[in-house]
Parts: C-alpha cells; sequence; structure tokens
C-alpha cells in the first residue's frame, strides 16, 4: 500500500489520505451511536401504563376532603367516596387491574407525585400552568370558577372581591390548594384563616368562627344543601375560570390511555349517571 501511495502524485496522495480518514470517522461514529443507544436501551423504564399492567394495581392519589369528588364520612374512616373514586374504581377495571386509593394532601399533592407514591391524582383537582410545569393532566373533566359561602345572613356583604377584601373580614381556608393561592392574592387586608381540614371550614362558618369561604363553585352548592345555615354567593357568576382533571407524571402513553378513557366516559353517559348519583347521595 505504501509503494503505491508513493508513485501517487500529490493531490493524488491527499485523496487517499482522505478517504482513510473519513472511513476511521465514519467507524468510530457508528461505534459511539451504538454504544449510545446500547446505554439508552438500558436504562429506559417501561410506561407507567406497562407498570401498571405489571402490577396489577392502579394507585390513584386522593385527598378525601373535597366533596362530590373525594370524600370520606368520618375521620377514623379508611373508606373513600365520590365522583372521582367511582371514576378511579372505571379506570381500574378498563386497564384490567384493582385499584388501590392512596392519601394525599393539597400541600403535598405534587411531592407525592414526584416519589411515585401513586400513578394517578383524582380529587376534583384544578388544572394549573405550575402544576402543569411538573406534571400532565388528562383532558378536563369539567369547568368552574371560585366562590364565596358565608351565613345566609351575611350574602350581601361578600358579593365581590373588593367586599371580602377588608379589614376585619375573616376568611378561611384550605392550605395548600388553589383556595389559598386565590386567597392570598386577593385578600391581603382581609384576615386568613388557615384550616387543616377542608370539610370542618363550613360548620366553622355556621358556628361564626370565620365570615367567608371562597372554593370551588360546585362545592358551595353542596355546602349550603348540607349546612342550611349558609348560602352560596356568586355560584353562578364565579370569580375566576378554571378547568379540572386527572394529575399524571409525564408520560404520554400513560395520558394519552387516560384521556381516551376518559373522552369514552364522557360521552357514553357514564361520567353523567356517577356524576347524578353521587350528588344525589349528598343531602
Amino acid at each position: 500500500m505504501s509503494h503505491y501511495v508513493c508513485r501517487l502524485n500529490l493531490k493524488q496522495r491527499l485523496a487517499v489520505i482522505f478517504f482513510i480518514g473519513f472511513l476511521l470517522v465514519s467507524c468510530s461514529s457508528v461505534e459511539s451511536v451504538s454504544r449510545q443507544n446500547e446505554s439508552y436501551s438500558q436504562v429506559a423504564e417501561p410506561s407507567r401504563l406497562k407498570q401498571i399492567q405489571e402490577r396489577g394495581v392502579l394507585k390513584v392519589g386522593t385527598t378525601g376532603d373535597f366533596l362530590p369528588f373525594s370524600y370520606q364520612r368520618s375521620s377514623e374512616s379508611k373508606t373513600y367516596y365520590g365522583l372521582d373514586i367511582e371514576l378511579a374504581k372505571d379506570l381500574a377495571e378498563s386497564l384490567g387491574v384493582a385499584v388501590q386509593f392512596v392519601r394525599t394532601t393539597w400541600p403535598s399533592l405534587l411531592s407525592d407525585l414526584r416519589s411515585n407514591a401513586f400513578d394517578i391524582a383524582m380529587s376534583g383537582i384544578t388544572i394549573t400552568l405550575e402544576r402543569q410545569k411538573e406534571a400532565l393532566f388528562s383532558i378536563p373533566l369539567l369547568s368552574s370558577g371560585k366562590a364565596a359561602i358565608t351565613r345566609d345572613e351575611n350574602v350581601h356583604m361578600f358579593k365581590t372581591l373588593d367586599a371580602i377584601n377588608k379589614e376585619g373580614v375573616r376568611a378561611i381556608v384550605n392550605p395548600g390548594g388553589t383556595n389559598e393561592i386565590f386567597s392570598r392574592a386577593n385578600f391581603p387586608k382581609a384576615t386568613l384563616i388557615l384550616n387543616e381540614d377542608n370539610l370542618s371550614i363550613f360548620q366553622k362558618i355556621v358556628d361564626g368562627k370565620a365570615d367567608v369561604m371562597i372554593t370551588d363553585a360546585m362545592e358551595t352548592r353542596i355546602q349550603e344543601r348540607l349546612h342550611p345555615e349558609l348560602e352560596a354567593v356568586n355560584p353562578d357568576r364565579p370569580f375566576n375560570f378554571f378547568e379540572m382533571g386527572y394529575l399524571m407524571p409525564v408520560d404520554h402513553t400513560f395520558k394519552a390511555f387516560v384521556d381516551q378513557w376518559l373522552n369514552l366516559r364522557l360521552k357514553d353517559g357514564t361520567y353523567k349517571r356517577i356524576y347524578t348519583a353521587e350528588l344525589d347521595k349528598i343531602k
């Protein structure tokens, strides 16, 4: 080979050298890509959908404190009821697996999701941009907005945000969720009372320990049913707009399944049937 190269002119020699170098670089690149692909295949995890099917259990995070989506009938109970609980059972059945409910809270919702405490959170969860920075949501279930609830005789006092945002007004709120975020943003002059247990808030308003709460319009309607002393102030004209959905880790295969399942349930009447049945249970 060297004897042959010596007989070539300079231009021919450079062409031969360039060709040999090209072959060496190409071989090196192919080997590098091959090693990278092998490395990727070793660390790639199966989709959440496949993990659930192999495990045989769908783990559902839920708060148990938000009527009509997720609630418990006593503080000692370990059984969950509500719209999202029944839909979670239906989702598990569609996957061909059992369902396991995992207690979470509004402050720990995202950290629990990051730690893989559950596969999906179903608890009347508001879709927000902040949450979507870390997770995925299903297609929306429904739309709503924040509304006020207070004692019957005080309804005329709290019809606007400005009316609530006054010194001396005691606005009670559960910490860690969109209710607290909304109240802190809109009521800097009012006194905010943080109450860990969302379900006990309404009795405290009845007892005069707080004046008003801002929560989802649907919840204000339900709580005025349960507490005749209370009245929803503006459920038909809420202070803002948002949608609710199911919270999931960033796994598009699993999200695609959940979205299609939910789309079918919204279209085939299953969602409406469960929704109506759950509202009828709340007297």
